[in-house]
């Protein structure tokens, strides 16, 4: 039962790294299509993002009433009827009317899975798990650019990707029964622990901390993704074709870092991997911005800020019931996936905001920053919890 259930929960993974670049790999020709200014992608993933804010600050009392396993399936189904919404759609409005169960189905599931994971099961799961995420996020673009290189609509391949969905709610829902067995020890039955509201959870002593922690994170990995392409190509002269595929160079310093930290993340903890992570974040991002007239270097940097940034959020989320209570975890997840989301969705665009007034060689700078606020506040989190001890 625990192998069959854990399997599962690894295919849940994958397919929660589907969606997330869908939209960046097929509005090129979306928006053509569509007859829309290129910038309304923002729109979109501003209404995702609100979504996800929201069902992640309600996972705590949803995960209470309905179970991990039946918010997981009713998240993941919400996710499926969006991505089949968006291949029917033709208009930028109905777009947006999807993207409102898009983000809400995203939020759910990505808030229950990672508080289950970490309960109940060891950091090297929670390492691989999101590392499986990752290996989603990479599959979807070959999906949609299968479609797009044979002359089809890009509408198919949203189609195919709500069809595995679809069978993952099949699953999902044929699955239950695994789910409360194991839940049927869960926190809920044990230390009689209730719903806390956003004010209660917020004054937990040290949530702050890692409020600011995983919004700093999220901010600089989304950043550093969204950018990363740009910087190549206007700081040091690399050509548009090959600096897009020298952006990829992060998400695969992600990926395999992910994979490798599986094998030590017992060994070492996770308050560590955070430590060496934020500092290997911080040696990326120096090589990335050292004033030296060389292309290697910066694509060096690259991998180094993605392998710093493997272990960071795993470990943040796995130590999550340790720092704070079983009984604490969902709601304090639930409010982390919140910051996560906030951070990744709005400090991107505002340094577009930065380049278009300034220059685009701050980027490593501004990276640097929520480095810097990282390391600062996890590590004032360890000492509060040392004098705790």
């Amino acid at each position: 039962m625990y192998s069959l259930l854990l399997a599962i929960i690894y295919i849940a993974f994958i397919s929660l790294g589907l969606p997330d670049s869908l939209i960046g790999a097929s509005w090129p020709v979306m928006y053509r299509e569509l007859n829309v200014p290129i910038s309304y992608a923002g729109i979109i993933t501003m209404i995702i993002a609100g979504g996800t804010i929201i069902s992640s600050l309600m996972s705590d009392r949803m995960t209470r009433k309905f179970g991990v396993g039946l918010l997981t399936s009713i998240s993941v189904l919400l996710t499926a009827i969006a991505l089949f919404g968006f291949s029917t759609s033709n208009s930028f409005y109905m777009l947006c009317l999807f993207a409102i169960p898009y983000g809400i189905g995203a939020g759910g599931v990505d808030a229950a899975l990672n508080n289950y994971v970490a309960l109940y099961y060891k950091s090297r799961h929670m390492s691989w798990l999101h590392c499986f995420w990752g290996v989603g996020a990479m599959i979807s673009p070959y999906i949609m650019s299968y479609y797009l290189m044979n002359g089809l609509a890009y509408n198919n391949g949203y189609r195919f990707v709500s069809f595995i969905q679809i069978g993952l709610v099949a699953v999902l829902f044929i699955s239950l029964p695994l789910w409360r067995k194991k839940e049927s020890t869960s926190i809920n039955n044990t230390d009689n622990s209730k719903h806390l509201t956003l004010i209660e959870s917020i004054n937990i002593k040290g949530v702050k901390l890692i409020l600011i922690t995983f919004f700093a994170y999220c901010a600089l990995e989304s950043t550093t993704g969204l950018w990363a392409s740009s910087y190549l190509v206007e700081h040091h002269n690399i050509s548009e074709e090959a600096s897009a595929k020298y952006a990829s160079l992060f998400f695969f310093g992600i990926t395999l870092g992910r994979f490798i930290c599986g094998f030590i993340s017992e060994m070492v903890g996770d308050k560590k991997l955070i430590r060496y992570g934020i500092l290997i974040c911080i040696l990326g991002v120096t090589c990335l911005g050292l004033p030296i007239n060389n292309n290697i270097l910066p694509l060096i940097g690259l991998i180094i800020i993605g392998f710093g940034c493997a272990p960071i959020y795993p470990s943040i989320i796995h130590a999550t019931p340790t720092n704070f209570g079983k009984g604490n975890s969902q709601a304090i997840i639930g409010l982390q996936m919140a910051c996560a989301y906030t951070g990744s969705t709005f400090m991107p665009p505002l340094f577009g905001l930065i380049i278009g007034k300034l220059n685009i060689s701050l980027y490593p700078f501004f990276l640097l920053c929520f480095a810097i606020l990282m390391l600062l506040m996890s590590e004032k989190l360890n000492k509060m919890f040392l004098k705790k001890e």
